[in-house]
């Protein structure tokens, strides 16, 4: 039987429609025109019945799979996305994002009288840290509490005068003066207390709590007991594991190259996995002006804060480009091919590629966008379409 001399050509050949099944043990049956296994047609078959195939073409580059039968093989079916572009190599490191790090400081200026927490214990939004006890907390206290005082005097007063107002015994302008005394000391009491909410709510004696603002992992505690802490120092450091990210520090220019949602490959201790930007500082080194850039996993978890990684990341993104998986791009009879997925099974369609970035290969021409694609393990799909052919060939 020939053999078409390209998959770019026709995909047609002289005898029988050649359709490759996919096996449990990776083995294949060649389908005769009648629909069944030309083995059950005939050990051995005819020359009349092998004449009769010459007389018939059908489509190659078919290998018919049922979705159990994908499973089994380990074929990931993707889609093709957006995209294309150049490639950059970039080293950068796992860090605690902006809101998961917290250096818990002093608001007022105290004795140390406790320590509540040591380096390595978890925390909880609002468990104390340290208990200070402070003479100016202890002043804001009072404040507060007199303003209050002063403010329900107030109020009573002007409550008073307005019924004497109705019967005629106060004059209106007297009971206007006590309404705005009364205003006034209300404002007065919500800036007392708004101080004293701002000091860490101190009891009548200055004793107050330091707490953590968020939830996570004591790094440091700087402070001890009987020891001063100045207002704004630092009693301890809380660092929240979970929320970590990746951040690269990237020459200037490259600023002006990636965008956010540009596909990264990161290579760490642990493996390869995918990322995507999710900010670009351009200038944001203090001393050496480079480009900040972040990213976080697609899926899955990242190391340990402080792991070093490196990365490939897509610059130079063309509009309205497409790419696959670099895995799915495979070379059938000299021709570049990805194998789209059908009713049946999948079809080889010839594609021109382009560059590869962050793992993906950029398609050229051969695809609408529309497509759903053999991504991992395609490589089984040639492996039988060849083997298909060389068992056609004898």
């Amino acid at each position: 039987m020939k053999r078409p001399s390209s998959i770019n050509k026709t995909w047609l050949m002289a005898g029988a429609a050649a359709v490759v099944v996919l096996g449990g043990a990776g083995l294949y049956t060649v389908f005769g025109p009648s629909g069944q296994p030309a083995a059950a047609q005939g050990e051995a078959g005819s020359a009349e019945e092998e004449a009769g195939h010459a007389e018939e073409g059908g489509e190659q580059g078919v290998v018919v799979l049922s979705p159990a039968q994908i499973q089994a093989a380990g074929i990931a079916v993707v889609t093709v996305t957006g995209g294309g572009g150049g490639e950059t190599r970039l080293a950068g490191r796992v860090e605690p994002m902006v809101d998961a790090r917290a250096a818990v400081a002093a608001s007022v200026g105290g004795r140390v009288e406790r320590v509540l927490v040591a380096p390595g214990q978890s925390v909880r939004i609002g468990q104390p840290l340290a208990v200070l006890v402070s003479g100016d907390a202890a002043a804001y206290r009072a404040d507060a509490d007199a303003a209050v005082a002063s403010a329900d005097a107030a109020r009573r007063a002007y409550d008073r005068d307005r019924n004497l107002e109705q019967a005629g015994v106060v004059a209106r302008q007297d009971v206007e003066t006590s309404r705005a005394q009364s205003l006034s000391a209300e404002a007065s009491a919500r800036a007392a207390r708004a101080r004293v909410s701002a000091a860490g709510s101190p009891s009548a004696s200055g004793r107050l709590s330091v707490t953590s603002p968020i939830n996570g992992v004591v790094t440091s505690v700087l402070v001890g007991p009987g020891g001063f802490a100045a207002q704004g120092g630092v009693i301890a450091e809380v660092t929240n594991p979970a929320r970590v990210e990746i951040v690269f520090n990237a020459p200037p220019a490259l600023a002006a190259l990636v965008r956010t949602g540009s596909p990264v490959r990161v290579q760490g201790a642990s493996g390869e996995f995918d990322a995507v930007v999710t900010g670009v500082a351009a200038g944001a080194g203090a001393e050496s002006g480079a480009t900040i850039i972040r990213a976080r996993p697609t899926g899955g978890g990242l190391p340990p804060a402080g792991s070093a990684v490196s990365a490939s990341i897509v610059t130079g993104e063309v509009a309205g480009g497409l790419t696959v998986p670099s895995e799915a791009v495979q070379t059938l009879e000299g021709a570049t091919v990805v194998f789209v997925r059908t009713a049946e099974g999948f079809r080889a369609a010839p594609v021109l590629a382009g560059r590869q970035a962050g793992g993906r290969t950029e398609i050229l021409r051969g695809l609408v966008g529309t497509e759903r694609i053999a991504g991992a393990n395609a490589f089984l799909l040639k492996a039988e379409l060849a083997k298909g052919e060389a068992e056609e060939e004898e």
